[in-house]
């Protein structure tokens, strides 16, 4: 992730005909020590230890063995490269590495989130080796003491290295261990200019857009021009020697999270003496954070709008690999995309992603949150090497983002703050330097166009409390709270929230507790967190009920996370409310299994990601029971445009009766909302929430619809559960018909009672919905989309969690 550019001749990348060679720690100090009979296996570049072992069946992901114990030699031939001066780029070599050019050592790496370029001389006969150094003696070396230690990480020697914690994290992730070159190796070869420390700065006025480079430049160039939309200006050197040009752009298009409106990107190229080099591909936003009159708020605002921010915390393409291109990210990041997220965080966990998952997020308009790559640990901020490779890589990240749109926030770590204060230590002992003022001042100097967090938690008298700044909240979930704390806790941004063990649509648990994700130490797992909100929710027993009926058991394990987050969410966006945003932990799984993930390892949504994505949308309708003041509906519009749109609501007794309904034109402005008394569409007082209890109830479920004025489409539904969703459990009869146009086919649906949580399995096709909510009087179409060629005529069955039976189609 270098900022340099050579405008080369050529690059070649070095990805191919690697082989690789495992070791006993320290067996070989030199290339030229390892034996010609040595066991030598094709290797794969960019890539792991474990990809390669397990592309030749001699790893599984599911049963991993130890990857730190012993050395790994990577090596290359590099023969048909033509002789001459060239650059290595090394972009990420995990973790502790020595570089050698036949036998001559040219690099050693200490950092996995560092990129190296080496220059060489080749007379065209070299062997290019990277041995990889077997990490545990590492591990084991002693360094600083350590004010605290955490239980999350299995290794305390992690502090003191810079490589990622994942696979040391049991119960957490499976023990797989980031070893290799798992970022591009490059040959360039440079040409007549170079350029070093490029500053990119595109900002937004108004609809007035500017963007501002600067750089060093060393070549024989007599003119340096800068081009941006169709705009062009002269670069001219400084009295410092420092190139820079500026352009103005009139009537900009601005850039928009996806909640919001379009991503328009824009090419910015330098002209170097007629010829055209591309430099950066931009958009222009302006980010602001309000922290509220009691300053206690984390608010973002784009372009002068607040969003609520929503979506979940990554944790990667794929544990094994630790891929980095556009065909890994892309069909992670589309789902994001797809299930309305319009901000993905990256925790401190985890390791940096490339370029290439920036450039999809801006294209996807998808903000990220980037922490830091450090967590819960005390690090050793007195010790001058360590800080060298903090500001390595901190300022590598900060220049290989600066262009993208996408990058909102930086955080200097996940629960370092937490750590300590949860362990009783006082705030001058976990509150240091480190996060307030090094890695501050990092981010001050190199983007001071981000919002900054010294950590995450962080804001309220402790750093765990949910009720200032930046929140982990887990009192619905984890902490198994009822769910009206969503709204006792007076969360104004949750980092991270909501885990559960989310089932996939064919999870049987078959298993046991494999891939069920736990807190090292509990005497819980997140399987128990997500039965205590089945009887929560739907009074049910859950130990009983899979002991009785595993079928059913696993219908409402698969329906209750999704109904408590979409519950949550609707409390948490409502006008009124003290929340910012939200972000669900964690958007993919690592390993088989009901994992924490929305999206299962395979890249398959749960049912759970359908949820979100109902809660999610950007023209909702939400209930909030506001007990004896009554039932309240929210409309929210985030679009730029007024919507005219009719309002009904309906009360259903028995699932079926309507006892009592009313309806409402209006328009709904553009990035505005509503919220209305129920009993103003009824006309009169009628017991919606049954606060007051006056005889028998009435009804068990009512049912909002939100609908275009023009089309008649419902475009957000919402249903009220008086009496609890266990009481709303009824049979329904489903009638579905099967349609096509030339878009493809669909699914009807109806039914003649309200029914919960329609599940659909069409094998080969994906749908456009799941684990929907269905009420009488009203057809539901459900796209239903290939998951590839040749599919046929879609087939499939439906079942809900109060039917009997299977309905087959």
């Amino acid at each position: 992730m270098t900022a340099d550019r050579f405008f080369a001749r050529q690059v070649t990348a070095l990805d191919r005909s690697w082989s690789l060679c495992l070791t006993e720690p320290d067996a070989f100090a030199l290339p030229r020590d390892i034996p010609a009979d040595a066991d030598r296996l094709d290797a794969i570049v960019p890539g792991t230890v474990a990809a390669a072992l397990e592309a030749l069946g001699r790893f599984d992901r599911n049963n991993p063995e130890t990857l730190i114990d012993r050395d790994a030699w990577y090596q290359k031939s590099l023969a048909d490269e033509a002789p001459g001066k060239a650059i290595l780029r090394f972009e990420g070599l995990a973790t502790i590495a020595d570089v050698y050019l036949d036998d001559r050592l040219i690099l050693s790496s200490e950092s996995m989130f560092e990129s190296h370029d080496v220059a060489i001389e080749l007379t065209g006969k070299e062997t290019l080796s990277i041995c990889f150094r077997a990490l545990k003696p590492h591990l084991e070396k002693t360094g600083p003491r350590a004010r605290w230690r955490p239980r999350l990480m299995d290794n305390q020697g992690l502090r003191l290295i810079r490589t990622t914690a994942l696979g040391f994290m049991p119960g957490w992730c499976p023990s797989i261990h980031a070893v290799g070159p798992f970022r591009p190796i490059g040959l360039i070869r440079p040409g007549e200019s170079r350029m070093s420390g490029l500053s990119i700065k595109s900002t937004l006025d108004g609809n007035q857009g500017h963007l501002a480079i600067g750089f060093s430049f060393e070549g024989k160039a007599k003119d340096l021009r800068l081009s941006c939309n169709g705009q062009e200006t002269a670069i001219e050197a400084g009295a410092d020697g420092q190139y820079v040009g500026e352009l103005h752009l009139p009537d900009i298009e601005p850039w928009w999270p996806n909640s919001h409106g379009s991503q328009p990107l824009y090419d910015v190229t330098l002209t170097i003496d007629g010829e055209e080099f591309w430099l950066a591909r931009t958009g222009f936003r302006r980010i602001e954070i309000d922290r509220g009159p009691d300053g206690n708020d984390f608010r973002l605002s784009v372009n002068g709008e607040r969003i609520f921010c929503r979506g979940a915390v990554w944790t990667t393409a794929d544990i094994l690999s630790l891929p980095g291109d556009r065909e890994a990210y892309e069909k992670w990041l589309q789902l994001a995309r797809d299930a309305g997220m319009n901000m993905i965080r990256i925790p401190g966990i985890a390791t940096y992603e490339s370029p290439d998952f920036f450039a999809l997020c801006d294209e996807l308009g998808i903000l990220v949150w980037q922490d830091f790559m450090f967590a819960n640990f005390d690090y050793p901020a007195g010790d001058e090497n360590f800080l060298t490779h903090v500001k390595s890589e901190t300022g590598q990240f900060l220049a290989a983002t600066q262009a993208s749109p996408s990058l909102a926030i930086v955080c200097g770590g996940s629960e370092i703050w937490q750590q300590g204060a949860m362990l009783g230590l006082p705030e001058r002992i976990w509150k240091g330097p480190f996060c307030d003022e090094i890695l501050a001042g990092l981010v001050a100097e190199g983007r001071p166009d981000l919002a900054y967090l010294p950590n995450s938690p962080c804001g309220a008298a402790l750093p765990f409390f949910p009720n200032a700044g930046i929140a982990h909240y887990y009192g619905v979930g984890a902490y198994r709270q009822p769910l009206e704390d969503a709204r006792r806790a007076n969360v104004r941004f949750a980092g991270e929230c909501l885990a559960f063990s989310n089932l996939s649509a064919d999870e049987t648990l078959e298993g046991g507790k494999a891939g069920i994700p736990r807190d090292s130490g509990a005497d819980w797992d997140f399987e128990d967190v997500r039965d205590h909100y089945i009887g929560t929710l739907y009074g049910l027993d859950a130990n009983d009920l899979r002991r009785t009926d595993l079928c059913r058991y696993l219908a409402f394990s698969r329906a209750v996370t999704g109904e408590v987050m979409e519950t949550t969410y609707a409390e948490w966006r409502r006008p009124g409310s003290s929340c910012n945003g939200a972000l669900t932990f964690t958007f993919q799984d690592v390993m088989a299994g009901p994992g924490w993930g929305v999206v299962d390892v395979e890249a398959r949504p749960k049912p759970a990601w359908f949820a979100l994505k109902r809660a999610f949308r950007p023209v909702q309708a939400v209930f909030s029971d506001e007990g004896t003041n009554g039932l309240d509906l929210h409309l929210i519009n985030e679009t730029s445009d007024d919507l005219p749109a009719v309002i009904e609501v309906i009360c259903l007794r028995d699932g079926r009766m309507s006892v009592v309904s009313g309806r409402r034109d209006l328009m709904l402005a553009g990035r505005g909302d509503q919220s209305i008394a129920v009993t103003d569409l009824f006309g009169a007082f009628f017991d919606t929430t049954y606060a007051y209890r006056f005889g028998p109830p009435s009804h068990d479920v009512t049912v909002a619809r939100l609908r275009h004025a023009g089309t008649g489409e419902i475009i957000a539904e919402s249903f009220h559960f008086p009496l609890g969703r266990g009481n709303a459990l009824h049979a329904p009869v489903l009638k579905p018909v099967l349609g096509e146009d030339e878009r493809g086919f669909w699914l009807d649906l109806e039914t003649d009672v309200f029914a919960q949580s329609v599940m659909l399995d069409v094998p080969g096709y994906e749908v456009a919905d799941n684990g929907f909510h269905l009420a009488p009087g009203s057809v539901k179409r459900i796209a239903l989309s290939p998951t590839k060629a040749g599919a046929g005529r879609p087939s499939g069955s439906i079942t809900s969690l109060g039917g009997d039976g299977v309905m087959r189609f």
